[in-house]
């Protein structure tokens, strides 16, 4: 390309760069991008070229500005959680709603089969697996599955297995949403089978106060995780007032954080199960081993169901109440001018 029309096809956007600055990050970084994939060409083709130090210079500077606001990344960081997520997730509380209804439909499908056929849970569950629980129920230890390995062994495991789950769950949304809504049906049946394995030996209360201590967050997390994949989903099949391809950049970008933001979510609820549901497993057990009273599981399953309510309803509907602007670089300006 001459450099002439090289010129000419880029000066409105250096000139831009030069006199109108974004404090957007997003923004930022795609112009950073570009003056770097700018400078690259010029460099290799008009190295001794005027453009090219004026593009040097735009780059350089640009540069210096993005790591000099290094410094404030951790409060970014902060309003990210405390602002920017909330906020997103309200934007997308619709979807939020019918993944919940969806997946509780599910899970009592699943416990009505379970009901209807007793042949059903071992359909879902495996043979083995429900001879082992029923043995365990027989020797009077209905929930030494949680006590069967090393309490840290199964805290890796199980966090990494929650994170992947959540994220094929997400992938799904790829598919038009097909995958996701496929998982959210296998997990679904599966909690509601498992579930009616407890109730039909009577065991149906101490099951919620044993499993629902670290499945408050764990559950609460994969139907999160679910919403994320329908968010793409629902950007790809309807756009609005968008084209179909912004629509759907738009939602992988929302979808991603929201992925991201189940990451700590995920690891507490492995350390309770690892941890906490493996005492409190002790509490029902004919074993004379060191339990947990029952009130502390129902302070952490109150307290658990407490905060994903609040983080993802109430404070998103908060922060929407009060005005607060739907865009990263909206909440910092409040956020700064507050």
């Amino acid at each position: 390309m001459r450099e002439a029309l090289f010129i000419k096809k880029n000066a409105e956007k250096w000139k831009q760069i030069q006199h109108q600055p974004t404090d957007d990050p997003d923004e930022k970084a795609e112009r950073f991008t570009e003056l770097i994939s700018d400078l690259s060409y010029a460099k290799t083709y008009y190295p001794r070229s005027k453009v090219t130090r004026w593009i040097n210079g735009l780059a350089s500077g640009m540069y210096q500005e993005i790591y000099k606001n290094r410094k404030i990344e951790y409060s970014r960081l902060i309003t990210f959680w405390k602002y920017e997520l909330p906020v997103l997730f309200k934007r997308h509380h619709r979807v939020f709603l019918f993944t919940t209804i969806l997946f509780c439909t599910i899970v009592g499908i699943g416990l009505f089969s379970s009901y209807s056929n007793p042949d059903f849970i071992r359909n879902v569950l495996g043979e083995d697996y429900v001879i082992m629980t029923e043995n365990n129920i027989n020797r009077g230890d209905p929930f030494g599955v949680y006590r069967d390995e090393d309490p840290f062994g199964m805290f890796i495991r199980i966090a990494i297995n929650n994170i992947r789950v959540a994220f094929l769950t997400f992938m799904g949304g790829f598919t038009a949403g097909l995958a996701t809504l496929y998982l959210m049906w296998s997990n679904g049946i599966m909690i509601g089978s498992f579930h009616y394995l407890f109730i039909q030996h009577d065991l149906g209360l101490k099951a919620v106060l044993v499993i629902w201590v670290h499945g408050t967050i764990e559950i609460a997390s994969i139907v999160i995780a679910a919403t994320s994949g329908l968010i793409v989903a629902n950007g790809m099949l309807f756009p609005g007032t968008y084209t179909r391809m912004q629509s759907f950049r738009r939602a992988v970008k929302d979808a991603v954080k929201v992925l991201i933001c189940l990451i700590p979510f995920f690891i507490v609820a492995a350390f309770l199960e690892s941890y906490i549901t493996h005492l409190m497993s002790n509490t029902f057990s004919d074993k004379k081993e060191a339990g947990l009273p029952v009130w502390v599981s129902i302070l952490i399953l109150s307290v658990s169901l407490a905060l994903m309510i609040w983080y993802f309803v109430v404070r998103p509907i908060q922060l929407h109440q009060k005005g607060i602007p739907q865009t990263k670089k909206g909440i910092i300006a409040r956020m700064q001018s507050a």
